[in-house]
């Protein structure tokens, strides 16, 4: 999983050919640790499909911001550069899939 940041994330995120799901996550945060585990897992099954980015909102503040992000872990997810919707912050490798609906 690649880490991004308020800098480079709407040059990455539109420039993805493909969905785009971004883990906002901070340090000390165990359901963020948690959620990064399962989406570590996720990977393999997606590449190509998706791109997995995690940001830490303790570094990072006007993506978060924009898209007034007040409860962590968070997913949101991206199509064609635009953002889509949230899914859900928790949840195993198998529910995020069946969320992402990529079939």
């Amino acid at each position: 999983m690649r880490e991004v940041t308020d800098r480079d994330f709407d040059q990455v995120v539109e420039q993805a050919g493909v969905p785009v799901l971004v883990e906002f996550w901070k340090p000390g945060c165990g359901g963020c640790r948690a959620l990064m585990r399962e989406l570590e897992k996720l990977e393999p099954d997606v590449t190509g499909k998706v791109l997995i980015l995690t940001m830490n909102v303790e570094e990072n503040f006007q993506i978060p911001a924009e898209l007034e992000v007040h409860s962590l872990p968070v997913l949101a997810f991206y199509r064609q550069g635009i953002f889509e919707r949230f899914i859900g912050g928790l949840g195993t490798q198998a529910e995020i899939l069946t969320q992402l609906r990529l079939t």
